[in-house]
């Protein structure tokens, strides 16, 4: 079996900002340290966390008054600043700083007058905090339903998550622009989840199959998975090694392997081990060299 390995892969630099922020806190200041929400969306990375002494919670108003509370790189509504301030709490905000330019976009346009759409997945923790800003619709699917009752001269000015799937959000936006062909549209999609989507389908063709290393609940590597599926191969998102299933490998010669932007490289290591291929070949795509100041309060 031979394995090709895409790259770019893993850590994205928000993330890597957001590990450094809760980690340097643990140094600093010791446990506890309460983090509103996973800091990331990946479990081992959690729980390494955890085990030093990060507290995980959903609820602001679980934290005790006074403490410090890193919130989590997805960014966060107004309201939980309010609460933490109520609450006397120490904040070190961890938003992915391409998260913040989305906020302020939609500031912006909502102080212009326009109405404010956000394409993004109904629950995620990003489009909590995005949607929180200002009062804006969201379109998760099917944009025709939710903007049918607007005036065709609406301005309207649309935003997205920044870890949706590349394609599926150039067809939302042409549905919007069919009826606003004057909206303006700022596709935040970030520059990792549209390399790592990329390299994917950069590798999909030499494939078997592709192994999506990363957590069930991450919604990039969800859409690294699906857009391996949308070339017809076969494509599976697994937390590590012991979840990969002897059937998937009948027949296989060779396997994909990439990663979410919050995936540790260690558990790609694990996954190769595990399969102990003959050779392992990188499918070099773009090179990044990005990297985030940590916050002010850290600095």
């Amino acid at each position: 079996m031979e394995v090709l390995l895409s790259s770019p892969r893993g850590f994205c630099a928000g993330v890597v900002r957001a590990i450094d922020v809760v980690d340097i806190c643990l140094r600093k200041y010791g446990p506890p340290v309460y983090v509103k929400h996973q800091i990331v969306h990946n479990p081992y990375v959690v729980n390494d966390l955890e085990r030093r002494g990060a507290i995980t919670v959903e609820d602001v108003g679980e934290i005790p008054e006074g403490s410090l509370v890193v919130f989590s790189a997805h960014g966060s509504p107004p309201e939980d600043f309010v609460k933490a301030k109520a609450r006397d709490l120490k904040v070190i905000d961890a938003v992915c700083p391409l998260v913040t330019k989305v906020h302020n976009e939609a500031k912006k346009y909502h102080r212009e007058g326009k109405k404010v759409v956000l394409v993004g997945h109904q629950g995620h923790q990003e489009v909590r905090g995005t949607m929180g800003q200002v009062e804006m619709t969201l379109i998760d699917g099917d944009s025709e339903e939710e903007l049918s009752a607007w005036a065709d001269d609406q301005e309207v000015a649309v935003l997205t998550q920044t870890t949706l799937s590349v394609g599926d959000t150039a067809q939302a936006i042409n549905s919007i622009r069919d009826k606003f062909p004057n909206a303006v549209v700022r596709n935040d999609i970030c520059y990792a989840t549209t390399n790592r989507q990329d390299a994917v389908r950069q590798m999909a063709g030499s494939v078997d199959m592709v192994l999506v290393i990363g957590a069930q609940n991450s919604s990039n590597c969800n859409r690294l998975r699906e857009v391996a599926e949308s070339l017809g191969v076969p494509s599976y998102l697994i937390n590590g090694p012991e979840e990969i299933e002897p059937p998937w490998l009948e027949g296989r010669d060779t396997v994909g392997i990439t990663s979410g932007a919050s995936t540790p490289e260690v558990l790609v290591e694990s996954v190769i081990e595990k399969l102990a291929p003959d050779k392992v070949t990188i499918v070099s795509g773009v090179e990044e060299d990005i990297s985030f100041s940590l916050p002010k309060q850290l600095r």
